[in-house]
């Protein structure tokens, strides 16, 4: 008799899912049915916002978990700091928060509750997420370009220096240009999270094969596979990280083009 194969869907794991139905959930014509997505974005914000809560004690000497809060807050100051100078440090509430909030997201989508029977879902793994937090970086940057320096802001669009003639051919390279970094930034964070993920999905089915097909071959692919998958999962954690780390390190750059038409 043949082994069993794994059933293993690699896209299934990125399947919005209603999870009490979608029957009542109607709104001026449009389904609202509360989601696995959903409900993974409202566990990021309890998870984010216990973690905030108590890193705020305010010790003299603090402790471990208030020393942890701080480093990260110290570490998206300093970032700002850095590549926007002192008006950066308006922007801490909003960059820490987005960048908490992915990594946070990013790290919960790696736990492995499949054990216990929990299904995480990666919600930053889907464009529709990654790009409404790229539209609100986007937007922000518009607002204080509009508002600090009104329609001389287009001129963030003809570098200094530019000669007058290549102004014609310059000024719409340089709009198409910052037209795009929504896009882009949605993108980067959306492909890095989904590959990953997908990868981890299509290894796990060779893992399960290989010991269903027998010892040697069990010991032959199923476990290098899973040797394999622990490497790429402390990769993936890393890419969390890094990820979450980008996408707070461009909304800074953006915001300092809006500061200072760089």
């Amino acid at each position: 008799m043949a082994a069993e194969q794994a059933k293993v869907d690699p896209m299934k794991q990125f399947a919005i899912e209603p999870i009490a139905g979608t029957q009542g959930w109607e709104l001026a014509g449009f389904n609202i049915a509360f989601t696995n997505s959903a409900m993974w974005m409202l566990v990021t914000v309890v998870v984010l916002f216990l973690f905030v809560l108590g890193g705020m004690k305010r010790e003299l000497v603090p402790g471990r978990w208030q020393m942890m809060v701080e480093t990260f807050t110290g570490f998206i100051d300093n970032m700002l700091e850095a590549n926007i100078g002192k008006e950066g440090r308006k922007y801490v509430p909003y960059v820490f928060s987005l960048f908490m909030f992915i990594l946070v997201a990013n790290l919960l989508g790696l736990l492995p509750l499949g054990i216990v029977g929990i299904h995480p879902f990666t919600f930053t793994s889907h464009f529709t997420v990654t790009g409404v937090l790229s539209i609100i970086s986007f937007s922000i940057v518009l607002l204080v370009g509009f508002w600090k320096h009104g329609l001389h802001f287009f001129s963030l669009f003809v570098p200094h220096g530019t000669p007058l003639p290549m102004v014609p051919v310059i000024a719409p390279i340089e709009f198409i240009s910052f037209m795009v970094r929504p896009f882009s930034l949605a993108l980067r964070l959306f492909v890095a999270m989904m590959a990953g993920h997908v990868l981890l999905k299509v290894l796990s089915s060779f893992v399960i094969d290989g010991t269903n097909a027998g010892l040697g071959f069990g010991a032959l692919v199923g476990l290098p596979s899973f040797i394999l998958m622990i490497g790429i999962s402390a990769l993936e954690i890393l890419v969390a990280g890094i990820q979450a780390y980008v996408f707070a390190l461009l909304t800074s750059l953006y915001i300092n083009d809006a500061e200072h038409l760089h």
